[in-house]
């Protein structure tokens, strides 16, 4: 009778989970980068569309400006965003020029750029900028100056 001591299959599962480990950590950094990326750019966007709203309301372009801005830079507070440096915020609000009666717009585009470099992965930038631009219709028969 002949007898084994060691299974030739003793010690594969340890080396298949060595095998297998760094292509799911790797999947797993890669989904939490991906859902970073998606959750700033909705606060972005969120943030954008705030300014535009805020700055529509306004009755002169410095104020719009000045509201948009301001309500840019709060929503991105309230939502926790930090950007890598200070946001881009840009109000055009040229077409408070035209006259009553005449369809006008508002846009506010925010730009941020999102630290990545705390997901250690090989192939991943250390950031990445989003940008969003949100239009926003002024009163068409309201007075502007």
């Amino acid at each position: 009778m002949c007898r084994h001591i060691g299974s030739p299959q003793r010690g594969s599962a340890t080396t298949e989970l060595a095998v297998v480990a760094p292509g799911l950590l790797m999947i797993i950094a890669l989904l939490v980068m991906g859902g970073r990326i998606t959750i700033a750019g909705g606060s972005v966007e969120h943030a954008a569309a705030e300014a535009a709203r805020a700055a529509s309301i306004a009755r002169t372009a410095s104020d719009a400006v000045a509201a948009g801005t301001a309500a840019a830079q709060r929503s991105l507070e309230q939502q926790g965003l930090s950007c890598v440096g200070a946001p881009a915020i840009t109000i055009n609000a040229q077409e408070f020029a035209r006259p009553p009666g005449e369809p006008a717009a508002v846009s506010a585009t925010v730009t941020c750029e999102v630290q990545l470099s705390d997901i250690t992965i090989p192939v991943v930038p250390g950031s990445r900028t989003i940008t969003e631009t949100v239009q926003s219709p002024l009163d068409t028969y309201r007075m502007r100056r």
